[in-house]
């Protein structure tokens, strides 16, 4: 069976549009246009967009410049779309036309047919309303799509620092659990001071938490709008008061602090929050890759490796290997953050690629800016659910490690010196007996007595002097 098609008419002449499309001419133009990716567009981006044609026709109809029959069907529109229904209908792939004017035309042309034919009309003759006369009344590409990045990556934001908080809470869980689980420490992947699980998986709690707070300072910076610039930051077409009024209107419906940018063309020139954001996510990410790999190493064995931790067994993990369980959720963690990290090298070529009055690059960028957030988002959840909740630390294990560690020579520094210390942790090397064997067999200090200082040392790292 053919598909129909209605014929449209805009600038360039006629042109075929899906009959059941409810978007129009420019939208169908672009999806034969770029048939890159295959990606639609992210849904906090579409409902970003649609809330800002929302809020543009509260503030025209205001101002008496929109009638009030023709904004009350846009903003009814607009509230179906943001409630998600009729996002099929937004189709123009992530990478498109610069600055993103197929996907502004994408949101006119669904919300004028769905104005229109709720007002008795249809789909493709724009009457009563019209997408450009109407529901871009007082907007441009030039200063919606920003926005609409913005507001989206707010809207993003929660999510993904509930994700971050949850994985430090687990880790800060554990850590309270195993505050006394003594275990040897390593620097430089050798045998350090003795430590306990509690303290290094605190760490990694505070850590996530410090990167939470950075993501989380980037806020103010993206409540900042160039929205009311129109074309170029000149405000061209918009009413007396506008970016201050739909800023205003802008924040009742997105619940954020939003304000006008003190200069308009400049936030819409620049992307520097953007990648201060994005900077922000790739110092996560960063970090989460390197405690994901702190943990596949505490993991290793079951044999021959740290084995300090054990991590619940999701998926068998060989094709050849029976038995085998592997560390695959912080494996996916891994690969998820080199990822990230590509996204962010993207993003700051794309910022510093903008000319003169506008940055043609938004597209891409808000896409490589949202698949970060949603990205790590999904991953970090997946980790603390499946990996995190339910760890069991080895504690017979960490102890043995810890009392076999040539490291322990460092506690008799007070005591005996460091070169005397020194020479006591070669002979441990050497011979391949405990540090705490030869200390006893040395006369310095009763097994049981150096097993208490090695619990007290790695506890409170308090060894005091001996006295003189």
């Amino acid at each position: 069976m053919s598909k129909k098609f209605r014929t449209e008419k805009d600038t360039l002449g006629d042109y075929p549009v899906p009959a059941d499309a409810w978007y129009g001419i420019q939208t169908a133009r672009a999806v034969e246009n770029f048939p890159i990716s295959g990606r639609r567009p992210d849904s906090d981006f579409i409902i970003a967009h649609v809330r800002i044609k929302r809020a543009a026709a509260a503030v025209n109809q205001s101002a008496g410049v929109l009638e009030s029959r023709l904004a009350k069907a846009i903003t009814k529109a607009a509230d179906e779309i943001i409630a998600g229904q009729y996002h099929e209908e937004f189709v123009v792939d992530r990478f498109q036309a610069g600055a993103g004017t197929s996907h502004n035309m994408n949101s006119n042309e669904v919300i004028a047919n769905l104005a229109n034919v709720a007002l008795g009309g249809k789909k493709g003759e724009y009457k009563p309303v019209h997408p450009n006369d109407h529901v871009n009344m007082g907007q441009s590409t030039n200063d919606t799509i920003p926005t609409a990045i913005r507001l989206a990556a707010l809207a993003k934001l929660p999510r993904l620092l509930e994700a971050v908080i949850g994985m430090a809470d687990a880790y800060k869980k554990i850590a309270q659990r195993e505050s006394k689980t003594v275990k040897s420490g390593r620097t430089h992947l050798q045998d350090a001071v003795p430590t306990t699980v509690g303290r290094e998986f605190a760490a990694y709690a505070w850590i996530l938490k410090r990167s939470a707070g950075q993501i989380r300072a980037t806020i103010p910076l993206l409540c900042q709008t160039g929205l009311g610039g129109s074309a170029a930051g000149t405000g061209l077409n918009t009413v007396p008061k506008y970016a201050a009024s739909v800023a205003k209107e802008l924040a009742r419906l997105s619940g954020e602090p939003i304000r006008a940018a003190d200069d308009l063309a400049a936030q819409m020139q620049s992307m520097h929050d953007l990648q201060q954001l994005s900077n922000a996510i790739r110092a996560l990410a960063l970090e989460l890759t390197r405690i994901a790999n702190d943990m596949r190493l505490l993991a290793s064995g079951p044999r021959t490796g740290f084995a300090e931790i054990e991590l619940p067994a999701v998926q068998p993990g060989s094709s050849i290997m029976p038995g085998k369980v592997n560390p695959v959720m912080f494996e996916m963690l891994n690969q998820v953050c080199y990822q990230v990290l590509g996204q962010d090298h993207a993003i700051a070529l794309m910022t510093q690629a903008g000319q003169l009055e506008l940055n043609v690059m938004m597209p891409a960028l808000g896409s490589a800016l949202f698949d970060a957030m949603d990205w790590l988002t999904h991953a970090v959840n997946a980790t603390t659910e499946k990996s995190l909740r339910g760890l069991k630390v080895d504690r017979d294990r960490c102890r043995e490690l810890a009392h076999t560690s040539v490291g322990l020579a460092t506690l008799l520094n007070t005591s005996i010196g460091y070169s005397a210390a020194a020479e006591v942790a070669k002979e441990s090397a050497r011979s391949g007996r405990s540090v705490r064997d030869i200390v006893a067999d040395k006369g310095l200090m009763s097994t049981a007595d150096f097993d208490r200082l090695v619990e007290r040392a790695a506890i409170d790292g308090n060894i005091s002097p001996p006295r003189r």
